[in-house]
């Protein structure tokens, strides 16, 4: 049903990209990359110079991936091993870019919630939207942001459509990785807050994906 809904729906851009084919590359941290045995993951600026050297490659300045994909790179830090299974399924849309690019509302919202998950490998600053759609609730996440996208904001501030309320941020402060912006979407918290797995086990990730519907469904990005 909300994916029904979103694709009924024109939105404001999330990022300031044009997502024709040719203007963004398309990122794979899967098995399939042998690159990824060749770089140290573990070492942010080793991988945010292999990121970014293959953005420079292809002539482009943003990189995109991710959702649904079965990953590699969790590998690299411990936050992503706490159980039997490992998690490893990405749940959101990366799309890897300089720090500092701002980051924009899709759609009228409020802050739910948002919070700094230090951890290495985790979101870093963050920040979750909720979003009223033809009577639906639903949540859009931002992870991997700036500490400053973090001031001055409260629950339940309304953010407009086309509003300018973050910013990409750098490592460590974003988790410890190459500059990107996760985004994710959900149609149910489980009760969290500043905080929703953004990678789930092999085991959950049926579950994971009924709840977390295809963020391109708002991005609409060509090809992706």
């Amino acid at each position: 049903m909300i994916e029904q809904l979103l694709l009924r729906h024109d939105f404001a851009p999330v990022v300031p990209f044009q997502w024709s084919k040719g203007n963004y590359l398309v990122l794979d941290f899967t098995d399939n990359n042998p690159d990824l045995a060749t770089v140290d993951l573990q070492n942010s600026e080793v991988f945010s110079d292999y990121v970014f050297g293959k953005l420079q490659q292809a002539k482009v300045v943003v990189g995109v991936g991710g959702y649904n994909e079965h990953r590699t790179i969790y590998r690299r830090s411990a936050h992503f091993q706490q159980t039997d299974e490992p998690r490893c399924i990405h749940l959101g849309v990366d799309i890897w870019a300089s720090a500092g690019t701002p980051v924009f509302a899709p759609l009228d919202g409020k802050v739910h919630s948002f919070a700094n998950n230090a951890n290495f490998g985790d979101y870093g600053p963050t920040i979750i939207l909720e979003h009223q759609l033809e009577g639906i609730t639903f949540y859009s996440l931002y992870g991997h942001l700036s500490e400053e996208s973090l001031r001055g904001l409260y629950e339940g501030k309304f953010i407009e459509e086309g509003d300018r309320f973050a910013s990409f941020g750098n490592y460590p402060i974003n988790g410890d990785w190459p500059p990107h912006l996760h985004f994710q979407l959900m149609t149910d918290l489980l009760g969290l807050k500043g905080d929703f797995p953004g990678v789930c086990s092999l085991a959950e990730r049926e579950k994971f994906l009924q709840l977390c519907p295809n963020p391109n469904f708002i991005l609409k990005i060509e090809g992706l």
